[in-house]
């Protein structure tokens, strides 16, 4: 199976900025100074039809320091178990023995690598291209990641060799299940089909995997997707784990709908907000579940609703259950709230309804004057699913004020019953047809001006 694309390379070769470029975001830090990518960056690299994982990793270097060892080997790791390496080299420089020494190793390896010769926008004296080709590698693509000159080649060519998806998409609803090491994801699926298909034990990390079971309740089909615990600040000390989150991050993809456990015997921690965001900005539904609540009182579960964290604006547009997985305790809620997160992310809006709604939440707050011109919205309507989206057309886009659109999201969350519903409001400016153009006269019209035009010449005289 086709697992991801590694970039790899010395420091300051522009490996983050040809990560920022092919995945069209700002997720890796660039800058002049090298040593700045220090753990593995990840994101989806969209190919036409076709969609693949990239991870930046931080730059390769011999070195005695400890931690620069450290970040060659997270680089080494992602490069085992990637299928393709991008190899970025200087094109203002010559091949130095970092280079050979990449190169090297991947060949021992056997890993298929594609080399890359980036900043051919420097002018410089530099013998890379002959160094190449020394070295048995004739073929090569010379690019500028900065200014995006010659990457339609490189797109174009990774776009041909990247294989189709070799999982066949089922009909049934596929969720994902997702939470820290030991937060009972596997006994919470053990329990649901009542067979012990899937590893359960005290030590954390024991699912390297995803695992997917198909499972039938009330006539409706759904396969849950176990994965493997998400560990802390995401960064891993061996492969395995690593490897087990890129396959949870094909899982979220994959998915209808997430469910993220958390065990009650555990407050919610930054590293649950983390993990929250990163469904969140797949555009996946989510269901947070509190898992192991026959070990705590009622009066900690309380408290676990009391939490700042809990209380935050972020938490409250998520929907929560409880459940004791092993006693097999409030499966039926998680399965009628999963279903309906589902329908609900799947639920096409009419413009109508869209436009009902907006002219009330406009009259029910009118909407503020924007650099001295009153905010006005014309219209809306529906434009896609993962995330449920709505494009709302004004005569302002830019410069709307973040509480009144904060307002509008939370007006329509409430009214479409969309909590836990990734809902994305894109506002956009419409422009005037009639801007810059010129009235066409009637016949009449212009007989008429002639007539005012000769009679002013002759008052004039």
């Amino acid at each position: 199976m086709f697992t991801s694309i590694a970039i790899i390379g010395r420091p300051n070769v522009g490996k983050s900025s040809l990560f920022n470029k092919l995945t069209k975001s700002r997720d890796a830090i660039v800058s002049d100074f090298s040593g700045l990518t220090k753990d593995r960056n990840y994101n989806f690299l969209k190919l036409k039809n076709k969609k693949t994982l990239l991870i930046d990793t931080g730059g390769i270097a011999d070195s005695d320091e400890s931690i620069n060892n450290a970040i060659s080997q997270q680089a080494w790791i992602a490069v085992q178990e990637s299928s393709l390496i991008l190899l970025i080299l200087d094109g203002s420089e010559d091949l130095n023995k970092e280079d050979l020494d990449i190169i090297q190793n991947l060949r021992k390896l056997g890993k298929e690598f594609i080399s890359v010769i980036n900043k051919i926008d420097k002018k410089s004296n530099s013998n890379v291209k002959d160094d190449l080709f020394k070295n048995g590698i004739k073929s090569f693509f010379e690019i500028s990641a900065e200014h995006s000159l010659n990457l339609s080649e490189l797109i174009s060519y990774l776009s041909e060799i990247v294989p189709e998806t070799d999982i066949k998409e089922s009909s049934d609803k596929k969720v994902a299940v997702l939470g820290r090491p030991n937060a009972g994801k596997s006994t919470f699926i053990n329990s649901l089909i009542d067979e012990d298909r899937l590893i359960v034990s005290e030590i954390a990390g024991t699912t390297i995997d995803a695992i997917s079971i198909p499972f039938e309740i009330d006539n409706e089909k759904f396969l849950f997707i176990d994965t493997a615990g998400i560990r802390k600040g995401y960064k891993y000390n061996h492969k395995i784990e690593y490897f087990s989150f890129v396959r949870a991050m094909h899982a979220i993809e994959k998915s209808d709908s997430v469910i993220f456990l958390c065990d009650a015997n555990e407050n919610i921690v930054d590293q649950d907000l983390k993990i929250l965001n990163m469904i969140i900005e797949a555009g996946k539904p989510v269901l947070f579940v509190f898992n192991k609540i026959d070990l705590i009182s009622k009066k900690e579960l309380i408290s676990l609703y009391t939490n700042k964290r809990m209380q935050s604006e972020f938490m409250q547009k998520i929907m929560k259950v409880e459940i004791s997985a092993i006693n097999k305790k409030g499966f039926k809620k998680v399965f009628k709230d999963i279903n309906f997160l589902i329908e609900k992310s799947k639920e096409n809006f009419s413009t109508s309804q869209l436009n009902k709604l907006l002219n009330k939440f406009v009259n029910a707050s009118a909407p503020p004057s924007v650099a001295g011109r009153q905010l006005k919205f014309k219209h809306i309507h529906f434009a896609g699913t993962y995330p449920t989206t709505f494009i709302i057309h004004s005569n302002q886009d830019k410069k709307i004020p973040a509480n009144y659109k904060k307002y509008l999201e939370n007006s329509f969350r409430e009214e479409l019953h969309l909590n836990s519903v990734q809902l994305r409001l894109i506002f956009r400016k419409s422009s005037n047809p009639f801007d810059g153009k010129k009235n066409k006269l009637s016949t009449r019209q212009t007989k008429k001006r002639q007539r005012l035009i000769k009679h002013k010449h002759k008052s004039n005289n």
